[in-house]
């Protein structure tokens, strides 16, 4: 055979290397002028590549969801009065599918209401509905593509001028980077809407710095654009976590969440903004503790205002939920009741086999 050394009798053969046989089964193809002139630039960004995964940096998250963790452990989300209700049917878990009866009376912010819900996800989409008793529908919709982030849109139509929209969101998050870019009733005529931009980047493994530019186009022709810092730093140890939001306006957003243990949460919010009198801040301090069966908000802030929230669990489908605020400054006070009420048509079974497999959904 060519290419291969004739052994006479009785004479050993000679022993090849594995690179040696590699090389004779699969000889190298000559490189064409393009990738000889590529090679270099490859090898560079190879490189630049490999030292990027050596620094360990990790993703940063987005800039939307930046502060979230002090949000859900501050109130602000979660207070409420009147009487509410919400019922909830389990219909699967993989995919998940489950629906929502809503009430809501005696508020004295808001008009008594009623509203069905629905949610299905699975694995790589998330949909969720909701009609309530005026007709105002809404509707959300997350579509995850494998390496090419995930898209999302947001839409709300009434019957109330000015309250239909319509949001068209992307979101792309890289080794140590994320991408956001979003549409409000964004106009292919005459470009009229409200388009955001955001990109925040890991430069160590607990400090990130990006931006985001907000431009609006209320009528064609008219442009007004603002573009903010953002700062996120963390602890070595995830057990705290800072963010700050500035703009040249003078306008600042900043959050701080420390987990003291598995089951005390602590954080706090600081918000200051420039207006033609002078500026204005506000600020909140809160904690949430979490039981066995419960949970419990407490939060203080700079307007005087005292609440708390419990949530208390008598079995995993009934909760019953206190809520109530007093307002020092202004001698008022509101309070509200809750309850919580869950069910599936799944068996226990079926339930215990389908929680083994039940996916992340793109939220």
């Amino acid at each position: 055979m060519s290419g291969y050394q004739q052994v006479a009798p009785g004479e050993a053969a000679p022993v090849l290397q594995q690179n040696e046989v590699a090389a004779k089964l699969h000889p190298e193809q000559p490189k064409s002028a393009s990738e000889s002139v590529l090679s270099p630039i490859t090898s560079t960004y190879n490189r630049f590549m490999d030292w990027r995964k050596s620094l360990n940096l990790g993703s940063p998250g987005t800039a939307e969801a930046m502060g979230r963790e002090a949000k859900t452990t501050l109130l602000s989300n979660f207070i409420f009065d009147g009487a509410r209700a919400d019922l909830t049917k389990g219909i699967s878990l993989n995919p998940a599918f489950q629906v929502t009866h809503s009430f809501s009376l005696g508020s004295q912010q808001a008009p008594p209401n009623y509203s069905f819900g629905a949610v299905y996800a699975d694995a790589k989409s998330f949909l969720q509905g909701a009609v309530d008793h005026t007709g105002t529908l809404t509707g959300r919709a997350n579509q995850s593509f494998a390496n090419l982030g995930t898209g999302k849109i947001q839409a709300q139509l009434s019957e109330v001028p000015g309250q239909s929209m319509i949001q068209l969101e992307h979101d792309y998050q890289g080794l140590d980077y994320s991408i956001n870019g979003k549409a409000m009733n964004p106009s292919l005529v005459d470009g009229t809407g409200i388009y955001i931009g955001s990109y925040l980047q890991s430069i160590t493994p607990n400090i990130a710095l990006g931006l985001e530019t907000l431009v609006q186009r209320p009528q064609p022709g008219i442009s007004e654009s603002l573009t903010s810092y953002l700062v996120r730093l963390s602890g070595s140890n995830r057990d705290w976590l800072a963010t700050a939001q500035i703009n040249p306006s003078g306008m600042l957003e900043a959050t701080y969440h420390h987990k003291l243990s598995d089951k005390v949460d602590a954080a706090a919010t600081l918000q200051v903004i420039n207006r033609p009198q002078g500026k204005e801040a506000s600020a909140s301090l809160g904690a949430k503790y979490d039981f066995r069966m419960a949970s419990f908000r407490g939060q203080l802030d700079s307007t005087g205002k005292v609440s708390a929230l419990l949530e208390q669990r008598f079995t995993p489908a009934f909760a019953f939920l206190v809520a109530g605020e007093i307002d020092h400054l202004k001698n008022a006070s509101k309070f509200g009741v809750g309850i919580m009420l869950e069910s599936t048509t799944m068996t226990p079974e079926e339930m215990n086999a389908a929680m083994q497999s039940v996916p992340q959904p793109p939220i």
